[in-house]
């Protein structure tokens, strides 16, 4: 069995060495559409573009046994979605909307694979995780968002980083934050074979 991350990020490639240790990286480079508006279904959404459009390109050159993982995330704010910010002010917004609150982190994963047979299937699922934050001074947001940290992260903050010192409370899985449920994600491989 061969695998395949579909993303470039460094965060989903250390992530997913502890649930498969060797595979292959091919970053997904579709335009990302959706038409979704409700987070949870944005992110499978995308993640099923992204492992799509990667075991489609090796399935038709390569009938090796494939397991292709696609993963997207987003963070949600009162009903607002949350993305990669465009600029370090969207990012500044961003983090001074949802400091001294509560927020939801969405991430969406699919899995295209090819069964035992030889014929394609997928399946996609999401988690979610509360992440609380603290009251943050403007001096604060300032700061962090100079760093650079939050330029290409959902939600304009990398849990794992510098912005740690921030988060007062987690509820749900620490790694799905960061970019990838590593423990839902062994599970599901593990009751499909995968593994």
């Amino acid at each position: 069995m061969k695998y395949v991350l579909a993303s470039n990020s460094p965060r989903r490639k250390e992530l997913l060495a502890k649930v498969v240790p060797e595979y292959e990286v091919i970053p997904a480079v579709g335009e990302e559409i959706t038409g979704s508006t409700e987070p949870s279904a944005i992110v499978e959404e995308l993640s099923f573009q992204k492992a799509s459009e990667i075991f489609h390109k090796i399935f038709t050159n390569d009938c090796s046994r494939y397991v292709v993982i696609g993963a997207d995330t987003v963070v949600s704010y009162k009903g607002r979605v949350l993305g990669k910010p465009r600029d370090r002010a969207e990012a500044s917004e961003m983090i001074r909307d949802f400091a001294g609150d509560t927020h939801a982190v969405y991430t969406g994963v699919t899995l295209f694979y090819t069964d035992e047979n030889g014929k394609p299937a997928h399946f996609t699922f999401h988690e979610e995780t509360l992440v609380e934050v603290t009251a943050m001074t403007e001096k604060e947001i300032a700061d962090y968002v100079a760093t650079g940290e939050p330029d290409d992260k959902a939600g304009a903050y990398g849990i794992q980083g510098l912005f740690s010192i921030f988060i007062s409370g987690i509820r749900g899985d620490y790694y799905n934050v960061v970019g990838l449920p590593i423990a839902r994600l062994y599970k599901e491989m593990k009751a499909k074979n995968l593994l």
